[in-house]
């Protein structure tokens, strides 16, 4: 089951348990709002990425897993750039995330090589409980 946080406007975010089933939950849930905004464009790479990172999430850690998209505008952030969609995964594990390089045969560790090719920016924060590692994907036509 997935907890709506908040789908207010330009803003989505959800709660989802660690479960198996999240990373399928949270493709359906992000390519939903993504649709409502019609940034379609953009989705497969978004959910791409959500799912990387979400399933990294399931991995090492126990608790829930947050995700949230915000849609932003440029006028709000920097005038030099464009607008932008930030993704942000969140978990109660604190330590960040290593990008490593997998070998050939690795069945895994490619997750955080795709998000730092796919996306124009990316990093990690430390929270209160936790850490969000976000991406961020230009908007391309907007």
């Amino acid at each position: 089951m997935i907890g709506v946080i908040d789908t207010d406007g330009e803003c989505a975010e959800w709660a989802f348990p660690a479960e198996p089933g999240a990373v399928r939950t949270a493709r359906h849930a992000v390519r939903g709002a993504l649709r409502a905004w019609g940034l379609e464009a953009v989705g497969d790479v978004t959910v791409l990425l959500v799912s990387e990172l979400v399933t990294n999430s399931l991995r090492y850690a126990s608790g829930p897993i947050g995700v949230r998209l915000e849609r932003r505008d440029p006028a709000a952030d920097s005038p030099a750039s464009g607008p932008a969609l930030l993704v942000e995964v969140s978990d109660p594990l604190p330590d960040p995330p290593r990008e490593r390089v997998a070998g050939a045969d690795d069945e895994g560790g490619r997750g955080l090589h795709l998000v730092a090719v796919a996306s124009q920016r990316w990093g990690t924060r430390h929270g209160k409980s936790g850490k969000t590692v976000w991406f961020e994907l230009a908007l391309p036509g907007e």
